[in-house]
């Protein structure tokens, strides 16, 4: 996704299907005019990649990011002049898990002396997903304190859920939410950025 709708060089254009291929334009805004950028689709299945051989579908959490050391282990080995640039490593949605993971390897290898020594500076996560209970819970107190919902409804909903969002503890609960997610998700005209 990132590659070809958000930072890469290229996006794809968006237009209704029409029995081609999509078509490909250069993207103005892309990080690649800045930076070196190594595009990954983890884990596999994800995006455009694939296994053919379902063993390679063994993607938790854990071993996902194993695999993706490896990888960058092997990628820099074979790229040794890109060893001395600062190395950050990001992902959004569900890499919030992830991503940690991979940085917390890749930081403890360097301690160990593993080779080759990846320059690591930082990692970032956008719309991080870290716990889903935490993440659901969180939406009602954020989306008042973004103003999106009134200080009425809010008080409603800590009344009549007490706090947990999840597990709808009442009627009330179930009511307020529904009306929550009714303003959060009102659609929008927008301008695309596509």
């Amino acid at each position: 996704m990132g590659l070809a709708f958000e930072i890469g060089p290229l996006k794809f254009v968006l237009a209704p299907y029409s029995g081609g291929l999509p078509e490909l334009v250069y993207n103005p805004y892309s990080w690649t005019k800045m930076a070196n950028i190594l595009l990954l689709d983890s884990p596999v299945g994800s995006s455009f990649s694939f296994a053919r051989d379902p063993k390679g579908y063994d993607v938790g959490d854990y071993s996902s990011s194993s695999q993706v050391q490896i990888f960058l282990n092997k990628w820099f080995t074979d790229h040794p002049q890109f060893l001395s640039n600062p190395f950050y490593i990001g992902g959004d949605s569900y890499a919030g898990k992830v991503i940690p993971l991979i940085a917390q390897g890749i930081s403890e290898g360097i301690d160990m002396g593993q080779q080759p020594t990846i320059n690591l500076k930082g990692y970032m996560v956008g719309n991080p997903i870290t716990d889903p209970k935490f993440d659901e819970n969180y939406k009602v107190p954020s989306a008042h304190g973004f103003g999106i919902i009134s200080d009425e409804i809010y008080e409603t909903a800590v009344k009549n859920c007490k706090g947990d969002y999840v597990n709808h503890v009442s009627e009330m609960c179930v009511e307020v939410l529904h009306t929550i997610n009714n303003v959060r998700f009102i659609p929008r005209k927008r301008k695309s950025h596509f």
